[in-house]
């Protein structure tokens, strides 16, 4: 009997029922809902933000794994080290606007490609932010209570909703302002509550604080600097203490300043201006001998006096300013009769002096200069000497004499030179004639070396391209000394351990660098330049010299190895990671930044230069090519020409267990072999042979009978599980006469479920060698044991209703094929003896291993 040679209706049948369970998952499947999540931003590391298991089946693979990482076997969903900030992600959107992120993602068995929406929900993350870190406002100081002025300085917060609105309060106004806000928030209005004065206060300082909404609330500020502007309110007025007389020597000469009247207005600028003027009730007299400058209010001679009497002069002077009634003030000037005895100042150096001026070393402590002695007429009594001004000398009076010394050390560098004003106060016989006499004695101060050099800035920066020519001028200090001569002449030269590379002048301060510069040797420089003056002892200080070495693209790309060596599995889905491309660039910024790409015409393997690694972009199968060769081009983005290099990969496709085993002999479970009675024990009868296309334990064939026909607890053919003969494993008895068939299962050793088919081996044993021939194949129910493992739901969810459907389906299959057996075997029986010896040629398969063998299958 042929195998199923002529099934059509049987074949209609199960391409029918295919058809509908096909349908039925499909429906299926494109109902599935579009999946989406909601996740706050700048969530922790690690956070679970979702999970695919509810949509989908395992696997899962991430395509996009920067803010977000996947669990391949859960679908669990994390945050990753790069936090999501939503104003980053999202910065045009509007308060009204959600921020969404897609993300894509292979997912099931059968490496659906699905995108899920990520929404990123704000959180109170941004503090309002001020334009202006001050806002100044000028206000006139006779502003009424209750005017407003508004403000144009408003407080800006990226965030959404209640998170980016922002409250305004004032702090520091002390109830002179209050702050009010527009209903739009538009404008902030400054409200004056109190009466301003410009005299009293003329600037406030306060605070515009800014509050956003949030839970927790965040806040900023601004400096609100509201600055009283002056008006016309206050007149000059004279002081109480404004000078009401004076005492002038009857030979006064002519311009010198008698005294000054002070008025004051507290306004400011303008309103502040003051005439000064006499009185037109002043005296004639009084007219001709002074002079009043009308702006500063010095009173002045206007000619020389020659009085030999005494006289009292009375002076009206007024201050006027804008808008304001005169103030009055009143100044008595007494006129001495001029002196005519002579009084002298004897003067006695006791320091060094040249040219009756005294020389004196600086920082000396305080030393006697000379000896001064009053001498002239003995009818002036109640003489003294004083020094005028403040200088660091003193005068001591001693039996009548008084030494001049100095009071403090001199410092040569603050003052070189100085002059001592010395004057004589004398009182008359008559008690009524004051002298005044001025000697005056100059001073000069030497210098010694008390101060080092002082460069004009402690540290110096400067910024130099690598491979520079050598004895290239970087720079040049300058250090000064207030010490004078050798005192402050300056030289320069470098620390005695800076590298050798670099020179200093020591006349000008000019630093060079002998050799070129390798920024990928060292980058900074951190040099010590000493300054040291030409005294004695000299004195020195120092200043710090940093030389930056900017790079330059001198460097090409260096692969850590000059060849790959990768493996992976045949079965890796595409874009699987296939290896890590290390590759390093010693230069920096632009020219260190390194791509990478395949240069050769495979379009098998792809760079994935965010992680630099080799990706697949196809299924790849190791029977049809298990080693792949290429070539990695990596080139830095360097100026002005970008740098490259080559490194050669090699991808060996590691075998799976994809392949089952394949029979090769016998060619159909129909075939037949017939074995003589008097075949001895231990004879091979036949062979099984099959292939696998894998490699490894993966083909490792072995053979097994799992059935027998007729059941038997001892057969007496047996198979090798490892070579596949079948032999006769004892003598052939009388009962053992008849047909034996044997299902073998032929199995590989693959990892991690073997993979395998089935063969029926048909042998009658007959005393007749003629050819046998079957009327149909053996029949046999097979155990759970070779039934392949349950496949994996499908994208969408596991229903029991596919599965009632599927079982449903396959027990109509069942059902009809018993149906359809029955009548072929009736069918057959009817014509078996006519057609007995055409058939015979036609079921004759041999069994024996031919030299060659070809198969399509």
């Amino acid at each position: 009997m042929r195998a199923m040679g002529h099934g059509t209706p049987y074949n209609m049948n199960w391409t029918g029922l295919l058809q509908s369970l096909l349908l039925v998952v499909h429906i299926k499947q494109i109902t599935c809902g579009f999946v989406q999540f909601s996740v706050p931003e700048e969530l922790e590391p690690g956070t679970l933000v979702g999970s695919l298991r509810e949509h989908f089946s395992p696997p899962y693979q991430l395509l996009t794994q920067e803010y977000l990482r996947m669990d391949t076997n859960t679908g669990n969903i994390f945050t990753t080290e790069q936090k999501m900030d939503r104003e980053g992600l999202c910065p045009g959107e509007t308060n009204d606007e959600e921020c969404i992120i897609l993300h894509n993602a292979i997912v099931g068995p059968s490496e659906d490609l699905i995108q899920f929406l990520v929404i990123i929900e704000d959180i109170n993350d941004n503090a309002p932010h001020f334009k202006n870190s001050e806002i100044h406002l000028r206000v006139p100081e006779d502003v009424a209570v209750g005017t407003s002025f508004p403000l144009d300085d408003q407080a800006q917060d990226r965030d959404t909703g209640i998170n980016g609105e922002v409250q305004y309060h004032l702090e520091g106004a002390g109830g002179v302002f209050t702050l009010k806000v527009e209903e739009d928030k538009l404008f902030i209005i400054i409200v004056v509550q109190k009466a301003l004065d410009r005299e009293t206060q003329d600037v406030y300082l306060m605070q515009l604080v800014a509050t956003d909404c949030g839970e927790h609330p965040l806040n900023a500020s601004s400096s609100l600097i509201v600055t009283v502007t002056d008006v016309n309110d206050n007149c000059p007025s004279f002081s109480s203490d404004s000078p009401g007389s004076v005492t002038i020597q009857g030979d006064s000469p002519k311009n010198m300043v008698v005294t000054q009247v002070i008025a004051t207005d507290p306004d400011t600028g303008p309103n502040a201006a003051i005439i000064y003027s006499l009185s037109p009730k002043v005296s004639q007299r009084a007219k001709k001998l002074f002079s009043l400058n009308s702006h500063t209010g010095h009173i002045q001679l206007a000619q020389d006096l020659h009085s030999d009497k005494s006289e009292e002069l009375v002076l009206k002077v007024l201050a006027t300013g804008p808008h304001c009634p005169p103030a009055v003030t009143q100044v008595t000037i007494s006129v001495l009769p001029k002196v005519t005895q002579e009084l002298t100042i004897k003067i006695s150096f006791i320091a060094e002096h040249q040219n009756q001026t005294v020389v004196l070393p600086e920082n000396q402590p305080p030393t006697v200069l000379a000896v001064l002695e009053l001498e002239g007429d003995s009818s002036f009594k109640g003489s003294s000497l004083a020094i005028e001004g403040d200088v660091p000398f003193s005068l001591s009076p001693q039996n009548g004499k008084y030494l001049l010394s100095t009071s403090k050390s001199l410092d040569y560098e603050m003052k070189r030179e100085h002059i001592i004003s010395v004057v004589v106060h004398s009182r008359s016989a008559e008690g009524s004639v004051i002298l005044s006499l001025r000697q005056k004695i100059k001073v000069l101060v030497a210098d010694v070396n008390d101060n080092a050099p002082h460069f004009s800035q402690s540290q110096y920066q400067q910024e130099v391209e690598e491979n520079n020519q050598p004895g290239m001028s970087l720079m040049q200090v300058s250090a000064s000394d207030a010490d004078s001569g050798y005192n402050g002449r300056v030289t320069y030269k470098l620390h005695k351990y800076t590298s050798a590379i670099f020179n200093m002048d020591s006349v000008t301060g000019q630093l060079s660098v002998l050799a070129p510069l390798d920024r990928e040797q060292q980058g900074v420089y951190n040099i010590t330049v000493f300054a040291r003056d030409c005294g004695s002892p000299p004195l020195e200080s120092h200043a710090t010299i940093i030389i930056r070495v900017l790079d330059q693209n001198d460097n090409a790309p260096v692969f850590v190895t000059p060849h790959f060596i990768f493996f992976i599995p045949e079965n890796a889905p595409p874009l699987a990671q296939v290896g890590k491309i290390e590759v390093k660039d010693p230069d920096e910024g632009a020219n260190g930044n390194i791509g990478l790409q395949v240069i050769n015409s495979s379009a098998t393997f792809v760079v994935d230069n965010r992680q630099g690694t080799l990706r697949t972009t196809t299924n790849l199968d190791r029977e049809t090519e298990d080693r792949h060769e290429l070539y990695i081009l990596a080139s830095d983005n360097g100026h002005p020409v970008a740098l490259t290099s080559i490194a050669r990969v090699t991808v060996f496709v590691e075998d799976i267990n994809d392949n089952q085993p394949k029979v090769i002999l016998p060619s159909s479970n129909s075939s037949c072999l017939t074995v003589s009675p008097g075949t001895l024990a231990g004879t091979m009868v036949t062979k099984i042979y099959a292939i696998d296309k894998d490699s490894g334990v993966n083909s490792e064939i072995t053979y097994s009978v799992v059935a027998k026909e007729p059941p038997q607890e001892s057969s007496p053919f047996q198979v090798d599980p490892r070579s596949g003969n079948i032999t006769l494993s004892q003598q052939l008895l009388h009962e053992d006469l008849g047909m034996h068939h044997l299902f073998i299962v032929v199995r590989d050793s693959g990892k991690p479920t073997p993979l395998y088919t089935t063969i029926w081996i048909n042998l009658l044993v007959n005393e007749s060698m003629e050819h046998c021939y079957l009327d149909k194949v053996p029949e046999w129910t097979w155990s759970s044991d070779l039934i392949q493992s349950p496949s994996k739901a499908s994208i969408c969810e596991r229903d029991t209703s596919i599965w009632v459907i599927l079982f449903i389906s396959l027990g109509m299959f069942l059902a009809s094929m018993v149906f359809f057996i029955t009548a072929c075997f009736c069918l057959k029986n009817r014509s078996l003896q006519k057609n007995r010896r055409t058939n015979m040629v036609e079921n004759e398969i041999p069994l024996r291993l031919k030299d060659k063998y070809y198969s399509d299958e």
